[in-house]
């Protein structure tokens, strides 16, 4: 499925949003900041906030391993461009700024961004299939299409209470390891991607992988149905990171800005 996308699509449109030079860093930067904005308004669409209390993140271009974060000030609807938030990895603001920054954020993202050179972007969220699968013995099943695509890209970190101890960095960095895509006990999801699109496409298909087990569940467990041998296998060999990163970039993320910008291109700002 991906990869037939993938291949007659190799002409598909670029995601920058400016139309500035992207080498200029300030560009990069201003491209970052409208796809980070645009990715919280499709987080509040998909009603998968929790009021103030979840994060999405992107390091911005050069050495110092800056990121972009929300305002925790803001519902995400509300978020846009110039309101995000950009700090160091102690969690101080680089640039003067009237708002606050939630500190289980930065112990999560700061963690990500420091060991994950790969790891431009970082999104977390408490939905409540994401926080009922996270509860879960077994984890994810692999039952569904949309879930043997993360399926075999799944990590897990043991819940140690509201991430405000720099200590667990260590150990979330650890659990993660080369994976994508984390199921937190008793806690949530998060992503991880070369760029914006690349995690946000990651993080839709854990959150339907999610919801269809929730749903799958409902109707009890004999009713469940085991997929062939060797079927989470090959869809896992269709979605390698290399196929997902083009479709993400070239097919979704595009589509995704222009529903934006159909609704309320106001993120840009």
């Amino acid at each position: 499925m991906l990869q037939a996308d993938v291949e007659t699509n190799m002409h598909a449109v670029s995601i920058n949003t400016s139309s500035s030079d992207p080498r200029e860093p300030a560009a990069a930067e201003r491209a970052l900041r409208v796809n980070l904005a645009a990715a919280y308004r499709l987080v509040a669409l998909n009603r998968w906030d929790d009021l103030i209390f979840t994060h999405l993140s992107v390091r911005v271009p050069g050495p110092e391993h800056h990121f972009l974060i929300n305002p925790h000030d803001l519902m995400f609807e509300e978020i846009t461009a110039s309101s995000l938030v950009k700090i160091d990895l102690d969690g101080h603001p680089v640039e003067p700024t009237d708002h606050v920054v939630n500190p289980a954020a930065f112990t999560i993202h700061s963690a990500v961004h420091m060991a994950r050179e790969d790891a431009q972007a970082v999104m977390h969220l408490h939905t409540p299939s994401g926080q009922a699968v996270s509860g879960m013995k077994e984890g994810l099943l692999p039952h569904t299409q949309t879930a043997m695509l993360v399926a075999g890209d799944v990590a897990y970190h043991e819940y140690e209470g509201v991430a405000t101890d720099l200590e667990e960095r260590e150990r979330l960095v650890r659990d993660l390891g080369d994976k994508h895509v984390m199921i937190l006990r008793n806690h949530g999801t998060l992503a991880v991607g070369g760029s914006i699109p690349e995690c946000w496409l990651r993080l839709y298909f854990l959150e339907r992988a999610c919801e269809a087990q929730v749903l799958m569940l409902g109707a009890g467990r004999d009713n469940l149905h085991n997929p062939p041998q060797g079927a989470q296998e090959k869809v896992s060999r269709q979605a390698n990171p290399e196929t997902v990163a083009m479709v993400s970039q070239s097919l979704a993320w595009p589509a995704l800005l222009r529903k934006l910008d159909r609704l309320d291109p106001s993120y840009r700002d």
